[in-house]
C-alpha cells in the first residue's frame, strides 16, 4: 500500500537543538509549528552528492564513486494577516538561525513522541523572496535555508 502525502508531514523551526541526532520532544515542541503556514508544495530538502572520478589514465569507461552530499533547503509560506499568522515571515530574515525539523508519514495531528523519525537541518536563512502575486492565490514567500553543518535525516525523537 502507498503512502500518502496529504496530511503526514510535520514542519518545525527551533531555536535550539542540544544533540541533532536524538532532538527531545521538549525542544520540538519548544519550536515554531509552522505546517498550516507551508504551502501544499513548498518544502523542500533536497540533497545532492558529488561524483568522484575514479578513472585512471588506463581506463577505458569512466568510474566514479560517491563523494559530498550537499542539500538545498527552501520552504515556502502563505503570509498571514495576524501576527501568529505572519510570524514566518517576521522570523525568518536573513542571517536567522536555527533547525528545520520535518516528520514524515505520521499524521499532522499526532503530537511528536519519543521514538518517532524525523530530520534536522541545522540552518541560516538567505534572503526571503516574495513570490509575485497571481490571481486567485494567497501571498506568499519562500525561505531559502543553507544548512550549516551534517544534517540527521534519520534522528530519533528523544523522551
Amino acid at each position: 500500500m502507498d503512502l500518502i502525502d496529504d496530511g503526514m508531514t510535520t514542519v518545525v523551526w527551533a531555536s535550539s537543538i542540544a544533540n541533532t541526532a536524538a532532538p527531545t520532544v521538549a525542544e520540538i515542541t519548544a519550536g515554531k509549528n509552522w505546517t498550516e503556514r507551508v504551502t501544499p508544495d513548498g518544502l523542500k530538502t533536497d540533497p545532492t552528492t558529488a561524483d568522484v572520478d575514479t578513472s585512471s589514465l588506463a581506463s577505458k569507461f569512466d568510474t566514479k564513486t560517491v563523494g559530498r552530499v550537499g542539500f538545498d533547503a527552501e520552504v515556502t509560506f502563505k503570509r498571514g494577516t495576524t501576527t501568529p499568522e505572519d510570524l514566518p515571515y517576521q522570523t525568518l530574515k536573513y542571517g536567522a538561525t536555527g533547525y528545520l525539523l520535518v516528520r514524515r508519514g505520521v499524521a499532522y495531528e499526532t503530537a511528536f513522541a519519543a521514538g518517532q523519525q524525523v530530520e534536522v537541518y541545522p540552518a541560516i536563512c538567505g534572503e526571503r523572496a516574495n513570490i509575485a502575486p497571481t490571481a486567485n492565490s494567497v501571498t506568499k514567500f519562500t525561505s531559502p535555508m543553507k544548512v550549516t553543518s551534517p544534517p540527521v535525516t534519520d534522528a530519533v525523537v528523544a523522551a
